[in-house]
């Protein structure tokens, strides 16, 4: 078994060696002059099982490129089997066709992965179920379900918690979450009345006295977080904590939810953290190494990656 990493998230794919105790691959990932990508495997994989640890986040073209060259690279090198391992899969949030002569972004990139040669795909909390579709090759969805409970249980008051879905979409992920910490859940019901008002957010869900955990995949501008916060406030909970699997955190997010009511925000290193977010007082990151080194190592010895899950 082999592990290589790209340039997206060299920490956690160094966190993953470590954790499964196989050095990374020594392999050149770099840059010409006119910044086209440059693969080279530096030794011999040939008849290998090859895991290639690879976010696909900001850049997020770059980092695709690097994906895709480095599975080629591997491929004309006679691997056996080659698996992404994408804790991170950008363009997730176009999965269907929003508007007319809208493109289905997701499938395309799907296509490009499965076509580059990739045998199969390891991830981590799809923005949708149904991308795993989309691939057609053996294709695994894990949760960050279980690292954030026990986060949650670890740092927060069990008799008070209360797991929140900050939109009626997120009610499948917030109830899983609830369930396995023990919490009761509510809802945030947000509608715009008008265009260019701003959203009218009522709570579905008595949350005086509670502190609430706010539950979601993808944090991107913080927009709907600092709202939904504000909104729990002002209908009496104690306080309110977030816990995002990814962060994407574009723009002015960090400053935004520097600056917003919440007690704290929870990100996994899906992405590799900014600067600004390792400064962020209310900013808080927890690696996913563990389960992503835990599901590589079951899927190289063909054992279940589902009972993680139990």
């Amino acid at each position: 078994m082999k592990l290589v990493a790209g340039n997206s998230n060299r920490p956690l794919a160094e966190a993953i060696s470590a954790y499964l105790n196989i050095p990374l691959a020594k392999a050149q990932v770099r840059r010409f002059a006119d910044m086209e990508v440059f693969v080279e495997i530096q030794e011999n994989v040939r008849g290998e099982d090859v895991f290639i640890i690879q976010s696909t986040s900001f850049p997020t073209n770059d980092h695709l490129m690097e994906l895709l060259i480095i599975t080629d690279a591997l491929r004309r090198a006679s691997a056996r089997r080659i698996t992404a391992v994408i804790p991170y899969f950008g363009y997730a949030r176009q999965d269907r066709k929003s508007a007319s002569r809208a493109p289905i972004s997701a499938k395309l990139v799907a296509n490009l992965i499965t076509h580059a040669g990739v045998d199969r795909v390891l991830t981590l909390d799809l923005h949708a179920g149904q991308i795993q579709g989309f691939f057609d090759i053996p294709t695994d969805n894990l949760f960050a379900a279980p690292t954030l409970a026990r986060d949650i249980k670890d740092n927060l008051d069990g008799g008070n918690r209360m797991v929140v879905s900050p939109d009626v979409g997120g009610v499948v992920r917030a109830r899983a979450l609830a369930k396995r910490i023990d919490a009761q859940l509510a809802i945030v019901d947000k509608r715009r009345e008008r265009p260019g008002e701003s959203e009218v957010m009522n709570i579905i869900g008595d949350v005086s006295g509670r502190s609430c955990i706010l539950v979601d995949d993808i944090v991107d501008s913080g927009g709907t977080l600092v709202n939904a916060a504000d909104a729990l406030l002002a209908q009496g909970a104690k306080e309110v904590y977030a816990y995002i699997t990814h962060g994407v955190l574009s723009g002015g997010a960090v400053a935004r939810i520097a600056g917003s009511r919440l007690k704290e925000l929870v990100i996994t290193d899906s992405i590799m953290p900014t600067e600004a977010v390792k400064v962020a007082h209310n900013i808080r990151v927890i690696s996913i190494a563990p389960l992503m080194g835990e599901a590589i190592g079951r899927t190289a010895t063909e054992s279940s990656v589902s009972s993680l899950f139990d």
